[in-house]
């Protein structure tokens, strides 16, 4: 596929977790071996089946009203894109992908990170989120 046939892709993948919240639209952008991975907190899994009820029942309803991703720079290529951005929300909601059982603090985050999405067939292969939570535990105040 062309870069900007990936980059339209992940713009449906996006649209799935953020402006639908519908775990279907989000996974039907991925291979069936997909893997998902938040570093910083080990937070994801490998292939559709076990991918699915993390969208539905640990991602998608955490997402904090007023979530704000700002793209800073993006690389796009045939194989995969980069993405440094910055995202910014108010710890409204518990967020166990992003805060491991930390109750909401309602502090405000706001936090850049990078995205590493590979393509393989047409689809999505792996997607990796890497930042700083040393960053983060400072702003919500456990560090």
């Amino acid at each position: 596929m062309s870069g900007q046939d990936n980059l339209k892709l992940w713009e449906d993948h996006l649209k799935g977790e953020f402006i639908t919240k519908n775990e279907n639209e989000s996974l039907a952008t991925m291979v069936e071996d997909a893997s998902v991975m938040a570093i910083p907190t080990g937070w994801g899994g490998r292939g559709k089946t076990r991918l699915r009820p993390l969208y539905r029942d640990e991602f998608i309803p955490t997402i904090p009203d007023g979530w704000e991703h700002t793209v800073i720079h993006r690389v796009v290529s045939e194989n995969c894109i980069v993405e440094e951005a910055t995202m910014r929300f108010r710890h409204t909601k518990q967020m166990d992908w992003f805060l491991p059982g930390v109750a909401p603090t309602g502090k405000p985050v706001e936090i850049e990170f990078v995205i590493v999405v590979e393509f393989r067939d047409g689809k999505m292969a792996a997607e990796r989120v890497y930042w700083d939570q040393a960053t983060v535990l400072r702003q919500v105040g456990l560090l």
